[in-house]
């Protein structure tokens, strides 16, 4: 398994490819409400990244037919955008996207609220925001992948909440998806040790019912088995020699 150590150069070229996919999700989120259909949001999506100079991640890889994943309510990741799914009351709504900056990748999810919604719905969203923090206090060279994977689902486990076992993240560079797979969830062996310069896409899948999922009929749309909620929440992190770097976080 061979896993890309980003030079000088190229790290500096991943920033402004995050800190550009930041400033999308910053759009994107502005346009939540009831009443928007996902392609809507989807196409206001490519447009904000097209003005900013970069190529949509996601439009037509391996055949993804938009520029940003919509996934609803139990839908966990890769839902389709489309004119007859329309934004409601009380949803929950992840949006998934990537930018391509000067050939290389960013890739970040947030999972939001569609106006009111419950209050398991909110701890959902915030359980799975906050074990991406937990996880990524290993994210510190020296240390083995299996730490960020374990400290994000014991996280989750201890609100009585699963994390998704059929989908990973991944390292990311000039290809959207790199080596190493990154699991959410505990693994027996201890992985590969972090070192500076990696670049990582760390994204928790937390279901609130069970962890199994399955593939719907467009071959892309996972849904959770059981109908619960699903939310999602990922950033692409910089090992450094200190605390890792969130290259998709807009620095205050």
């Amino acid at each position: 398994m061979s896993i890309s150590i980003k030079s000088e150069k190229e790290i500096e070229l991943m920033r402004e490819a995050g800190r550009i996919l930041a400033k999308v999700h910053e759009e994107l989120t502005d346009l939540v409400r009831p009443g928007i259909t996902t392609l809507e949001i989807d196409k206001k999506c490519y447009e904000i990244i097209k003005s900013y100079g970069c190529i949509p991640s996601f439009l037509n890889y391996n055949g993804y037919p938009a520029s940003v994943c919509i996934s609803i309510n139990q839908e966990v990741v890769h839902g389709i955008p489309s004119k007859k799914r329309i934004l409601r009351e009380g949803d929950i709504v992840s949006l998934d996207c990537g930018v391509i900056y000067e050939g290389f990748h960013s890739d970040a999810a947030r999972t939001l609220p569609v106006g009111e919604i419950t209050k398991e719905a909110k701890q959902l969203i915030d359980v799975t925001q906050q074990s991406f923090y937990k996880g990524i206090k290993f994210a510190k060279a020296g240390n083995h992948l299996h730490e960020i994977s374990e400290a994000i689902q014991n996280y989750v486990e201890s609100y009585g909440f699963s994390v998704v076992r059929d989908l990973v993240g991944h390292g990311i560079g000039r290809n959207l998806h790199e080596e190493p797979q990154i699991p959410n969830f505990k693994q027996k062996r201890r992985g590969p040790k972090l070192e500076v310069g990696m670049t990582l896409a760390i994204e928790p899948m937390i279901n609130a019912g069970r962890y199994d999922v399955y593939w719907a009929e467009d071959d892309w749309t996972v849904v959770t088995a059981d109908g619960s909620l699903s939310a999602h929440y990922e950033n692409t992190v910089l090992i450094t020699d200190n605390e890792p770097e969130l290259l998709t976080i807009l620095k205050a």
